[in-house]
């Protein structure tokens, strides 16, 4: 596959596939997409006009099933993701999966299972992008001491936040038979935290939907069991704790996000503003304070994920943002949350 062209089929064609993944993928050297299948056959024949695809799917098995196809971007809320990546890799394609991976980390399971008997074939996540410009250099920073040994890491997420709209239309992700265990960015955030800190051993949760019913498109009040407000607590792997809250129905909220990672020997902070702007300080015990830190340009990492997912493709380099070990760890974050927050008690992850 080298030196041959990559021939790509869209299931799913969503914001983030218009956005990201179509002209991504249409950037990278010798990469054709050939054919899409949407939710119908109409929306992907706008899909198909916009970016001149020459074919459009009646159905997803289609695309799964055309022997020309070498590879699959799956684009569809997380209900389908499961299925569909199944599907692909025992046709012998290679997967790029929308995140989040599944709707439970029973389903991640599987599609981890079924990759690892097609180790030829690539399996990658859409990575969580919010701290990729700062990863690099907080595992760096950690790594060589900055702030000794993790006591706890704090964080409070609002980006998109607002006091409660109780006339707000249903969502998809307010939908647990198309979202599953997944809870506002939670998941998201989860991930780029676990890139400096390691996955959670425990967790705590409490949570409840400030807006308990919604409208839908029918006209029909539509009860509410994914949380927009949650707050958890728990302890990591490689030692500390965590402490993590998220809110779609916060006022007011002063920034996007807020990470404190507290050491024995120093403290860093994260910082996204309204404007998305990530800042990052640093202090340790014999400062006076915090100070922001300059990030070394070449450090700043950034979204590649057509990129990551073609180089892998063809032998170039693996797959790091986001391979399905790491997706497992994050559903299984997500159902451990989801299982504190039905029992109402401390739940250990696998």
């Amino acid at each position: 596959m080298a030196n041959e062209k990559l021939r790509v089929g869209l299931i799913g064609a969503g914001g983030n596939t218009r956005s990201r993944h179509i002209p991504g993928l249409l950037e990278q050297s010798d990469v054709s997409i050939d054919v899409v299948a949407n939710r119908t056959v109409e929306s992907g024949q706008r899909i198909a006009d916009e970016f001149d695809i020459p074919r459009v799917a009646e159905s997803w098995a289609d695309v799964i099933a055309d022997e020309n196809i070498d590879a699959v971007c799956i684009g569809t809320w997380p209900y389908m993701h499961a299925p569909l990546t199944i599907a692909a890799l025992e046709a012998g394609k290679h997967v790029l999966c929308e995140a989040r991976m599944a709707l439970n980390a029973r389903e991640a399971h599987e599609m981890l299972a079924v990759s690892r008997r097609n180790p030829t074939l690539v399996a990658q996540i859409v990575t969580a992008p919010h701290t990729l410009p700062v990863d690099q250099t907080i595992k760096e920073m950690i790594g060589a001491g900055a702030i000794g040994d993790l006591i706890t890491l704090d964080a409070r997420v609002t980006a998109g936040s607002n006091f409660p709209n109780y006339d707000s239309p249903v969502h998809w992700r307010h939908d647990r038979d198309l979202s599953g265990n997944n809870i506002m960015a939670m998941g998201i955030w989860y991930e780029g935290m676990m890139r400096w800190v390691g996955p959670a051993k425990s967790v705590y949760a409490v949570g409840q939907s400030v807006v308990p019913h919604r409208v839908n498109d029918a006209g029909s009040r539509v009860p509410m069991s994914i949380p927009d407000h949650l707050d958890t607590i728990g302890t990591l792997e490689q030692g500390g704790q965590m402490r993590f809250s998220i809110s779609s129905v916060a006022g007011h909220a002063p920034s996007n996000a807020d990470v404190y990672l507290f050491g024995t020997d120093g403290t860093l902070h994260l910082n996204m503003d309204k404007s998305g702007k990530l800042t990052l300080s640093a202090g340790g015990r014999d400062d006076d304070g915090l100070s922001e830190v300059t990030i070394d340009p070449a450090k700043v990492g950034g979204w590649r994920v057509e990129e990551e997912f073609v180089n892998a493709v063809r032998g170039v380099e693996p797959v790091t943002h986001t391979d399905f070990i790491t997706g497992v760890k994050y559903m299984e974050w997500t159902d451990a949350v989801t299982q504190s927050l039905r029992q109402g008690g401390a739940v250990t992850l696998p």
